[in-house]
């Protein structure tokens, strides 16, 4: 009995012990650093996690930023993803973040996602590595960009998914209702793998890289436990199976000996910067990047524009406009984009209010001081974009969409407005992006009217998605183009 009995003290003891552990870890950095800005840390291990990830509205702050900015201002300390972390809905602040890349400030995101990314992904690497292939993904953007191949089959793409939805029926006023997210990762998608890997959106391979993807991305946004079955363990796999198939494609084009560049996987190959798994990696990347990113912001548009009849009035006026001076069958080119102004300003509004990314994740490689401010060395720093597009000091009406606030300003990216990121680790592809929206929206606006079917929203959860998939009436005008 009394080796029982010590027993189950000396377990309580290692529990009390383990737990008091915790605890100190937990609260240890406060007392260790005062100067740090006001804020809480919530409860141990979970911290306030729980709460900043909480889904709300893409298009507002959610509870927990309106919460903690009121009461500690716009720069708090909290405790999220088992770290101290300070977070940023300051504009200067963050600009000071993304400027300061590798020297006071590094790339942290959270160890499950380097899991199913790869150590190789231009999104994880850090210093020498990741500017060597930011380098290499900015010559191959600019060598892409706006060349009469690309935007030719941008176009056909786009004139294949829209004229989809005619179905069996040419019969003019009839309604349809789609999934419209699914349709634009559909166009998205069959443009990148065009891009990238030179295939078409007809051939077996093409639908195997994308069942592959769906459930790659799917695990890229779950919890993290890899135990079989699990939608993480899933996108491990799914990854593993996508780069298979891409050693294949890369092993296809050296065996067939082939000079001609004709896409990015050929310019890759040329190159003796990377390794076989860099290469796998940057193409991957360029998938993700190309796929989610431009289906959501097309998604974004429409989504915008079926709430507002006065802006989708000038944005067909203004696609009306280019097509009345090209031939029937001609296809759009690079100076018919840059004649696309308002609607530049439509994306730019959906991109503000929409928040496509509403964070980043970094961490503070030295104490550093901004301000009034002390960011400990270690603890992790989260810009928040999303606060600084709807802060209504820096926008006015900021929770309304007005492309007309764009008009005469400049259209990049500046400290109000980082849709892409910023510094270093700006986007690469964003003009694309925006190329391919602005091309899908042209044959919209001309072929169909629509209206949201329902109440979906965009939600932040905190990647954003439309919880239905933004089903839409649409119905096919009586003239078509």
């Amino acid at each position: 009995m009394m080796v029982g009995g010590e027993l189950v003290l000396a377990a309580l003891v290692i529990l009390l012990a383990l737990l008091l552990t915790l605890v100190l870890s937990h609260f240890l950095p406060l007392l260790l650093n005062p100067k740090v800005p006001k804020g809480s840390f919530g409860w141990p291990l979970l911290g306030e996690t729980l709460w900043f990830l909480r889904p709300h509205a893409s298009n507002t702050l959610g509870s927990f930023l309106e919460d903690h900015c009121s009461r500690y201002g716009r720069v708090f300390k909290s405790h999220l993803f088992c770290t101290p972390t300070i977070v940023s809905c300051d504009k200067e602040l963050n600009h000071f973040i993304l400027q300061n890349e590798e020297r006071l400030f590094q790339c942290s995101y959270p160890r499950p996602i380097h899991g199913i990314l790869g150590k190789s992904s231009m999104l994880v690497v850090l210093g020498e590595d990741h500017k060597r292939l930011r380098n290499l993904a900015l010559a191959l953007v600019t060598s892409t960009k706006l060349k009469p191949s690309y935007l030719g089959d941008i176009e056909k793409i786009a004139l294949r998914i829209v004229g989809s939805w005619h179905g069996n029926s040419n019969d003019k006023g009839k309604v349809n209702v789609i999934a419209f997210c699914e349709e634009a990762r559909k166009f998205a998608f069959s443009v990148i793998v065009k891009q990238v890997l030179g295939l078409s959106p007809e051939e077996p391979v093409t639908a195997m890289i994308l069942e592959d993807f769906l459930a790659f991305m799917k695990g890229l946004i779950s919890f993290p436990l890899y135990i079989p079955g699990t939608p993480y363990a899933k996108a491990v796999q799914a990854r593993e199976r996508i780069s298979r198939t891409v050693k294949g494609i890369i092993e296809e084009r050296r065996n067939a000996g082939s000079s001609k560049k004709v896409d990015f996987l050929d310019v890759l190959l040329s190159s003796n910067e990377l390794s076989d798994e860099e290469k796998v990696s940057f193409v991957l990347d360029s998938l993700l990047g190309g796929y989610e990113t431009t289906s959501l912001l097309i998604s974004m548009v429409v989504y915008f524009l079926g709430k507002s009849a006065q802006d989708l009035e000038l944005v067909k006026r203004e696609h009306e406009d280019i097509r009345s001076k090209k031939g029937k069958e001609e296809f759009l080119c690079s100076e018919d984009y840059k004649k696309m102004e308002y609607t530049q300003h439509v994306i730019n509004e959906a991109l503000r209010c929409g928040n496509i990314v509403k964070f980043v994740h970094r961490k503070a490689l030295k104490d550093v001081r901004y301000k009034e401010y002390l960011i400990p060395s270690g603890w992790k720093v989260l810009p928040v974009f999303s606060a600084v597009h709807l802060n209504p000091s820096l926008h006015g009406n900021a929770q309304q969409f007005q492309p007309c606030r764009w008009e005469g300003a400049n259209q990049g990216t500046s400290k109000k407005f980082t849709p892409f990121g910023g510094g270093p680790r700006l986007c690469p592809g964003s003009e694309l992006a925006k190329v391919e929206a602005a091309f899908f929206l042209h044959h919209l606006v001309l072929n169909f009217r629509w209206r949201i079917d329902g109440d979906d929203i965009p939600m932040a959860y905190p990647y954003v998605e439309f919880q239905r998939g933004l089903p839409i009436e649409i119905e096919p005008l009586c003239s078509e183009s």
